[in-house]
């Protein structure tokens, strides 16, 4: 089951990555948010230090993610 979360995280994060590549800011925007949302869950719901830190490092691209989307908006 550990790994089917980090699967299914991975493979949202991907959706974003080509959205952005598309430029589709809108929609990359939106699926951030809802990764973001369920990766709070994970974290709120985690104890184990190696399930935090693996959760952190997608925390973190997300973040640069958001970065991208918000200088794909300025672009535009």
């Amino acid at each position: 089951m550990e790994n089917d979360k980090y699967a299914l995280l991975k493979a949202e994060v991907q959706e974003i990555i080509d959205l952005i590549a598309a430029k589709n800011a809108k929609e990359a925007n939106n699926k951030l948010v809802d990764v973001s949302e369920q990766l709070d869950d994970l974290l709120d719901i985690s104890d184990d230090d190696e399930d935090l830190v693996e959760l952190s490092k997608y925390q973190v691209l997300l973040n640069q993610l958001f970065q991208r989307i918000v200088a794909l908006n300025g672009q535009v």
